[in-house]
């Protein structure tokens, strides 16, 4: 009699174990089907850091229903749970300060939406395009494919740089010409290879700026717009289109000059000039034996 009594037992807690797998096992998927559809019902209306929200939301929102339904299957009390979990929450926010401050940090991330999934963004040495915007940080992927991870706390408090935020965007080339060039003459070559290169807008035109005096150069600012896009393309092109036209149209690309000195120890390296008829191979031994004869006979005559 006590046997069977203890397996009837046995029979009930197996019974109520497998009826609490079942439930875990039905809120998985039911919270994977909901998310889905929720977001691709919304995915016309909402942006793709919206919908990334909106799918997590769905899914744990979900999945934890159906874990307070397995725990009262197995006879946990809903309210102790709660409150145990609260209690914990708690603990676990004062012991780590770090990941509260993330936690938080990343609420504002997503209500200022400074930036959002798909977006090229530059974070210090740092630029890539945004993967997720999670709770605890925000996931990178550089133009090298390298995968980065980047703290909420530390885009709160850094400067983040959005690149494909706007549909245009200006490349600023900063060029000097020789001293002896016509200004006029470099910016009608300069507005001529901007007329001529498809990626260039007519709208904002490009932009010419003498910006000054420089050691060795007249420097120049030459500003162009293109489309987001089209903004690699253009800058690996149009600098070797400017190359080509300076030199058709004859214009000099100087380069600094140096002159090497070794110290108050030594003397400065001598310079001689050297006659390019002569090439400086009429200075040798044989040329100063001749000029020595010269002055031998003059003095004889004398």
């Amino acid at each position: 009699m006590a046997d069977s009594f203890a397996d009837i037992i046995v029979i009930d807690s197996l019974l109520i174990l497998l009826r609490a797998m079942v439930l875990l096992i039905l809120g998985l998927v039911l919270a994977s089907i909901i998310s889905r559809l929720g977001a691709r019902a919304a995915s016309s209306r909402l942006t793709p850091q919206m919908l990334q929200l909106l799918r997590r939301s769905l899914f744990y929102g979900v999945l934890g229903l159906f874990i307070a339904a397995a725990l009262a299957e197995l006879g946990f009390s809903i309210g102790v749970i709660m409150g145990a979990a609260g209690v914990l929450t708690v603990a676990i926010g004062f012991a780590s300060q770090t990941t509260a401050s993330n936690l938080i940090s990343g609420l504002f991330l997503i209500g200022e939406r400074s930036f959002e999934i798909g977006d090229i963004i530059r974070v210090a040495d740092t630029t890539g395009e945004v993967l997720s915007i999670d709770a605890l940080s925000v996931k990178l992927r550089t133009f090298d494919n390298l995968f980065v991870r980047i703290p909420n706390e530390t885009l709160i408090k850094s400067e983040v740089t959005t690149l494909s935020r706007f549909p245009i965007r200006r490349l600023d080339l900063m060029l000097g010409v020789a001293y002896k060039e016509d200004i006029a003459h470099v910016r009608e070559v300069l507005m001529g290879v901007a007329d001529a290169n498809p990626l260039c807008l007519d709208e904002p035109a490009p932009l010419f700026i003498f910006t000054g005096f420089g050691d060795s150069a007249l420097d120049i600012q030459f500003s162009v717009w293109a489309k987001r896009e089209n903004f690699l393309s253009l800058r690996n092109g149009i600098t070797a289109e400017i190359k080509v036209a300076f030199d058709e149209a004859g214009i000099e690309i100087p380069f600094p000059h140096r002159s090497i000195y070794t110290g108050e120890v030594s003397k400065p390296f001598p310079i001689r000039l050297v006659d390019d008829k002569n090439d400086g191979r009429n200075d040798g031994p044989d040329d100063d034996a001749s000029d020595n004869s010269d002055t031998d006979d003059a003095a004889k005559e004398d």
